[in-house]
């Protein structure tokens, strides 16, 4: 018999997109996932691929500018994020997603989290694109989704890659995506951003020669720079990628897939570089052909 192929594509933001490029490489086998199920932006291309809507759904990523994704962005500090996403959920109407979970060529499901009760919501019936607003609702971003009584923010603070709930679909054999793969390491020499100097310097070099050691002592390092802290969204997506890091190497010890494919993006771009969809399509494609041998000798 022949073995039911599970996807379980993991949050990532905008390195989400990488998922277009593994399931156009498992298209190219011929190799057809009989379940799919996805976190944040797994959830959003999985659903999409459900949907018969992939192709739509990569042209609009590909020409994805600033302009436009600033056109998606309504700001609402009262609504407990930056933005709402409603326009984002605009945009996705216009792309061919299916109406409902249930009516999908596919089983699928998708992970959101539940913001007061702590745990993992599994999303498998019901209206399709308020699942996916609620799986992709980063925390600090995106405002929490009201859904069946509960608050709901983004499946990776809880499940970053739903290897189990692709096996709870059925699944045999379980294909998992990894955006957000990296090796962190600590490098207390490493450069940090600084505010160029006040300009001091060259005020003492227009005085007398008998004072300038004295003025030059007193405008130490400390005095004349002062290190920039981080900007408020380097914080939060780095933040982001630590929290699901830890979760996922956790979750993927207990319940390790078939094949594992990891995307290295993360020095190349954060989770909210949306215009990169092409750098991110290209390498999950190669990452998926990489892990193509593996795949088959598991399938023959």
């Amino acid at each position: 018999m022949k073995p039911r192929i599970g996807l379980a594509l993991g949050s990532g933001g905008a390195r989400g997109w990488c998922h277009i490029g593994v399931m156009r490489a498992l298209a190219e086998e011929g190799i057809t996932p009989d379940v799919i199920c996805g976190t944040s932006m797994g959830a959003l291309v999985g659903a999409a691929a459900c949907s018969g809507a992939l192709d739509k759904l990569e042209a609009f990523a590909r020409n994805l500018t600033q302009l436009s994704v600033a056109r998606m962005v309504d700001i609402d500090v009262t609504s407990g994020g930056l933005i709402t996403g409603d326009r984002i959920v605009q945009a996705l109407q216009g792309l061919g997603y299916g109406e409902r979970i249930e009516a999908l060529d596919r089983p699928f499901m998708a992970v959101a989290t539940d913001l007061y009760a702590g745990r993992e919501v599994w999303l498998q019936d019901g209206p399709l694109l308020p699942a996916i607003r609620a799986s992709i609702g980063i925390p600090g971003i995106f405002a929490p989704y009201h859904k069946d009584g509960r608050w709901l923010l983004d499946g990776g603070m809880s499940n970053p890659i739903p290897v189990s709930c692709a096996r709870a679909l059925g699944a045999d054999v379980v294909i998992a995506v990894d955006p957000n793969s990296k090796l962190y390491s600590i490098r207390r020499d490493a450069p940090q951003p600084q505010t160029p100097g006040f300009g001091l310097d060259q005020v003492v070099d227009t005085l007398p020669a008998a004072v300038q050691p004295l003025l030059r002592s007193y405008l130490s390092d400390k005095t004349r720079k002062r290190q920039r802290p981080p900007a408020y969204l380097d914080v939060l997506s780095t933040s982001i990628d630590v929290m699901t890091d830890h979760i996922r190497r956790a979750r993927l010890a207990g319940e390790p897939p078939h094949v594992m494919v990891n995307l290295t993006l993360m020095d190349k771009m954060t989770v909210l570089d949306f215009t990169k969809a092409d750098l991110a399509i290209r390498e999950g494609y190669e990452a998926m052909k990489a892990q193509m041998p593996g795949l088959q000798a598991i399938l023959s």
